[in-house]
């Protein structure tokens, strides 16, 4: 099922959670609505599932206006955050919930229903758990079982919000690889809600990114994570560097210093902030050999891995602070430790002009 939303207003008092908002979800595709807290997210996923009125603006769903329609109409299967399993049900029990409460005309026979809720547990690999009750099940478990009774009722449209967000580290991973595999068997419309960058990148097909309200990008994970539209989505995706200065030309000047540019379209002399990842920056000693690049002191060196992360400081005392990413092997390699004097090298840069940045800036 395809479904469009077109000029979509909502407000909460005086607060706009959604500021005419327009989007397209193809049949098939796994969304990502990504955003942090309070941008409207939920909200829109709400709209969707017909739990919430929009104040203005229409849904339709493979080109039908749902507007007239009740939530049941609507073929959607929702996944919250928190399981909302029945307690006293058993987990088979917890899957046929939705099967036996269709009206007599509609519902399946009770062997049917057998039938289908193995099937599901099989799909969700946990049919040796039929008889088991929620509180005896890990949250990881929980969630699949939620996933699972949201599938039974065959939904068009699969809704799901924050679904790993009440999870450890570990268990969200795990449960992400396999949403991933389980949507590419299905190939059902999902729409997934989190505020969770890395989630979003890993398991989308398209990631939608909001804020306050509104769109700021949509596009695939690699889109969105290679060419940011704003500095909202720059920062939002991950750790970030800012170089501060003023366009000169082709280059960046930064106090004394330049970083050259690819093509932009700031004027001349405009004040501006130069964008680079952590892994985006050359680490070079400063042995009077380096030419280019800009001075900085090495704070701390951690490591995860294969990588470490170098914390820099550029300037007097404490002075702005950086983030270089590399790995274990390269900084051997370099002899670098805390305290050394380096030279940074952006091998790539996007630059914004400072308005645009200032929002961001001053959150």
């Amino acid at each position: 099922m395809s479904i469009t939303v077109s000029q979509i207003n909502k407000r909460f008092g005086s607060f706009a959670a959604l500021d005419d908002v327009s989007l397209e979800f193809p049949s098939g595709e796994l969304v990502a609505l990504l955003g942090p807290s309070g941008c409207g997210k939920t909200t829109l996923l709400r709209i969707i599932a017909g739990l919430e009125q929009a104040d203005s603006g229409d849904v339709s769903l493979d080109g039908v206006d749902a507007a007239g329609m009740h939530v049941r109409e609507r073929a959607v299967g929702f996944v919250f955050q928190h399981y909302a399993l029945f307690r006293h049900m058993s987990v088979f029990d917890n899957v046929a919930f939705g099967l036996r409460v269709k009206n007599r005309d509609q519902r399946p026979s009770e062997t049917e229903i057998r039938r289908k809720v193995t099937d599901l547990l099989t799909l969700v690999q946990l049919d040796w758990l039929a008889d088991r009750y929620p509180s005896q099940l890990s949250g990881g478990q929980r969630q699949r079982i939620a996933l699972a009774r949201a599938l039974a009722v065959e939904p068009k449209v699969l809704l799901l919000d924050e679904p790993f967000g009440a999870l450890d580290a570990k268990v969200r991973k795990e449960l992400r690889r396999w949403l991933r595999q389980l949507h590419d068997e299905l190939h059902i419309t999902s729409i997934f809600v989190t505020h969770d960058q890395e989630e979003a990148l890993e398991v989308a097909d398209r990631v939608v990114l909001m804020d306050h309200g509104r769109i700021e990008q949509i596009g695939t994970p690699d889109e969105v994570y290679d060419h940011p539209a704003s500095p909202f989505v720059y920062g939002f995706l991950g750790s970030v560097n800012l170089f501060h200065g003023r366009v000169d030309g082709q280059s960046l000047r930064v106090g004394e210093h330049a970083i050259d540019l690819p093509s932009h379209d700031l004027a001349n002399d405009a004040a501006a902030v130069g964008y680079v990842r952590p892994h985006e920056l050359q680490l070079l000693p400063d042995d009077g050999k380096t030419q280019g690049g800009l001075p900085a002191r090495v704070l701390r060196i951690t490591s995860s891995g294969a990588l470490a992360s170098v914390e820099l400081s550029r300037g007097e005392g404490e002075g702005e602070h950086l983030e270089v990413t590399v790995f274990r092997d390269t900084l051997r390699q370099l002899g670098v430790k805390e305290g050394d004097r380096v030279r940074l090298k952006p091998q790539r840069v996007q630059v914004f002009s400072a308005e645009s940045a200032a929002p961001l800036l001053a959150a």
